[in-house]
């Protein structure tokens, strides 16, 4: 039988539709789509898309499942390795991690790795009703600093080992940057709630509304009684341009634009707490952070939004999907240009004008690539008298964030690096005995299956403590 040498298309809202809702873009594959797709694997014997994935999920057993249309056993066995397969179906960039490693990627599309765990997980969780099986309690006690990716995964991993596991999240409801980064419209709160719910059911205790290293710190977890500790609490720190302007009212964070979509609920129908009413809005950066931003603002009711990065389309980090999507929805894209000042209104001869003090414009300079930079990446370089500037509302940066400072200013002995990352070894063990650490606060802002790789990492590394002395 010949194979389709394209994966089947994602089901999504059309672009017109889509702008205006927070409903999810993406609908799902069908059963009928799924097995289609699932058909299309090799089941290569060297599995190297498994090599891709950074929690090591066995893909092609998976889809084996899927083309006998046994989509339960299919999750289970993603389940033996992945505790969020409804989140990793839908915000992992697989296209740069297991879809690149399919064999048949080499003369064809790949296949669609995951979109079909999407629907996988999606069937299990409208179908299963019996619950996860709680472990026996083994006897050793381990606190998660945060319940984003990395510490959902450190703690599902060794709830299923039979540790006594606490997850402390800062925030009143648990899911970290999956609850308050990612938008509704690419991971609705819903999935996460129930990967969470899951997770509970393993016999995992959530408290919620508790900062480590001011409600508690990880000295005092020690004196609780905990015998380890895993740092999972992220990077939330944003990073600023320092250029004029970035102090006048309307210039938002990335990281606090979503935090307060997502937290104040704007993303429901009718919202008690608005926070954006019309204007034209800028984001800055070009990952996907920066397209949840812009397309969050459009949702809220901007008249016109912009994504203004330094560097050409073909060099922008986002995944090709989001970008994609952003386009059709109507963003404009101004590309090889870069600001230099956010400009401000000023009317002194009237103090009460209420317009004073907020953003009126920004100002940009056009770029061109240079020569490669260490990474290998053109380095953009300045145009000579090429400013220009673009009246604006608001302005958004998204040029990447950095682990707050918290933990590691009131945890003795705990090593960081230049950038604030917790320094850890191979098993992800930091300079403090017993206290481990993955993800973002490690590595600053990253993917988030690559958190849930680290997390695996150190609840492996904890396990093997606790049971071999190593």
């Amino acid at each position: 039988m010949a194979i389709d040498p394209k994966k089947h298309e994602m089901p999504t809202q059309a672009p017109e539709v889509r702008a205006k809702n927070f409903k999810e873009v993406a609908l799902g594959y069908t059963a009928e789509i799924a097995v289609a797709e699932a058909i299309r694997c090799l089941n290569c014997k060297n599995r190297p898309c498994v090599s891709g994935c950074p929690v090591n999920i066995q893909i092609p057993d998976f889809i084996s499942k899927i083309k006998e249309k046994d989509f339960e056993g299919a999750y289970q066995i993603i389940s033996k390795t992945s505790s969020l397969p409804a989140v990793c179906g839908r915000v992992c960039p697989q296209e740069t991690q297991c879809e690149s490693k399919c064999t048949l990627g080499i003369k064809f599309e790949p296949v669609g790795i995951g979109r079909l765990e999407r629907f996988v997980a999606d069937y299990h969780n409208a179908n299963s009703k019996v619950a996860p099986v709680k472990e026996k309690d083994n006897g050793h006690k381990v606190a998660i600093v945060g319940s984003g990716p990395s510490g959902l995964t450190c703690a599902g991993d060794l709830a299923k080992l039979g540790y006594n596991v606490t997850i402390y999240e800062a925030l009143h409801t648990a899911g970290g940057v999956l609850v308050y980064g990612i938008p509704e419209f690419r991971l609705p709160k819903s999935i996460v709630a129930k990967e969470v719910e899951t997770l509970k059911e393993l016999g995992v205790d959530v408290e919620t509304n508790v900062v480590i290293g001011k409600t508690l710190t990880i000295d005092e977890l020690f004196e609780m009684g905990y015998e380890a500790v895993f740092v999972g609490s992220g990077a939330g720190l944003p990073n600023f341009m320092n250029i004029p302007g970035e102090s006048y009212k309307g210039v938002y964070s990335a990281n606090e634009f979503l935090t307060r979509s997502n937290l104040m609920k704007s993303y429901k129908e009718h919202p008690d707490t608005p926070i954006m009413k019309g204007g034209r809005v800028a984001v800055v950066g070009g990952g996907n952070v920066a397209m949840d931003a812009a397309r969050t603002a459009l949702r809220l009711g901007a008249e016109k939004v912009y994504i203004i990065y330094r560097r050409s389309l073909e060099e922008l980090p986002a995944r090709k999907e989001e970008v994609e999507h952003a386009m059709e929805e109507g963003i404009e894209f101004k590309l090889l240009c870069n600001p230099v000042e956010i400009l401000g209104y000023n009317n002194p001869d009237n103090p009460r004008d209420e317009k004073n003090g907020f953003v009126s414009g920004i100002k940009c300079i056009k770029m061109e690539l240079g020569e490669p930079d260490q990474n290998g990446r053109r380095r953009p370089v300045p145009v000579k008298d090429s400013e220009f500037v673009m009246d604006m509302d608001v302005v958004i940066m998204s040029i990447g964030t950095s682990p707050n400072p918290l933990i590691k200013d009131t945890t003795k002995g705990l090593e960081v690096n230049s950038h604030g990352g917790i320094i850890v070894n191979e098993k992800g063990l930091t300079s403090r005995a017993n206290v481990y650490a993955g993800g973002d606060a490690v590595t600053g802002a990253a993917t988030v299956i690559s958190a849930m790789g680290a997390g695996k990492v150190a609840a492996k590394a904890i396990n093997e403590y606790f049971t071999k002395g190593e």
